[in-house]
């Protein structure tokens, strides 16, 4: 089970320096939000901002833009990060009753729906602070085409000793796929206006570093499932795995993940309509 109380300072610290991937493909998701000048914007798990304020700077001075994290050692990076227009605050996906409905433009999940255990109360919300015409941005790791750095896992943990150990997933807990993503939106009310899977190619420079990234991304959750010691031993097999994949460019491993943009819209104006 994912737990919140495994971060630590230096892991923080690594996603804040490691985080590149994941705001680069973030970048991607706001691209596809359209966000413009004045909009009101909510990050939800902004780990340490870099994207909240990004965000902030699409939408400019005349805009607004929060984030949300449930991790304070990582918020402690990112309130270094506010500004007039820019403000984070601690909280976690499925309760955000500090916002008014209606409050905000969009609303975006960067790398974070594959964490939730529990999706649609995260999607009620999301649904209930979001404006009539406001859109949803996910990002979330595809279940039906794994990263390339899981299967090099599962490669590992699915031998003894540590195959006596409940590792549900070798990376990210909680994956869908794009067709389970669809119907978790349309059931909270959304109109899915796109979805797609992307995939990208990331460069290590080492074993170490790939694991450095996934540990800081997982806010210490990689391999959680097993003892201690058994994590340890497991992690010397998968750099062992990993030194196998080096190439003339490093460690290349590839990533897939669903890319989705909802509405939420004034059902009821349908029906009005569709009376008429």
């Amino acid at each position: 089970m994912t737990t919140l109380a495994l971060d630590t300072p230096v892991l923080a610290r690594q996603y804040e320096d490691l985080s590149d991937k994941q705001y680069n493909h973030g970048k991607l998701l706001l691209g596809d939000l359209g966000l413009v000048h004045g909009q009101r914007v909510l990050d939800v798990g902004c780990g340490t901002g870099r994207l909240t304020e990004y965000a902030a700077g699409l939408v400019g001075e005349a805009g607004w833009v929060v984030g949300v994290d449930p991790l304070p050692l990582r918020l402690e990076i990112a309130k270094r990060r506010a500004a007039a227009n820019l403000l984070f605050r601690e909280g976690r996906s499925e309760n955000l009753r500090e916002f008014q409905a209606e409050s905000f433009d969009a609303v975006f999940l960067n790398s974070v729906f594959h964490w939730l255990p529990e999706k649609a109360g995260s999607l009620a919300e999301a649904y209930r602070v979001l404006k009539t015409g406001g859109r949803l941005g996910i990002s979330t790791a595809s279940k039906e085409r794994p990263h390339a750095l899981e299967q090099v896992v599962r490669s590992v943990v699915e031998r003894a000793p540590y195959d006596a150990y409940p590792v549900t997933s070798a990376t990210t807990p909680y994956k869908v796929t794009s067709e389970e993503l669809t119907a978790l939106l349309e059931q909270a009310g959304f109109r899915v206006r796109s979805i797609e899977i992307r995939s990208f190619v990331d460069q290590f420079d080492t074993p170490a570093t790939v694991i450095d990234f996934s540990r800081s991304s997982s806010f210490g959750n990689f391999l959680g499932a097993l003892p201690d010691e058994l994590r340890l031993t497991a992690i010397d097999e998968i750099k062992s795995e990993l030194a196998k994949l080096r190439g003339p460019e490093g460690i290349v491993l590839t990533r897939n993940l669903i890319f989705a943009v909802a509405e939420k819209f004034d059902s009821s104006s349908t029906t009005r309509s569709i009376a008429s």
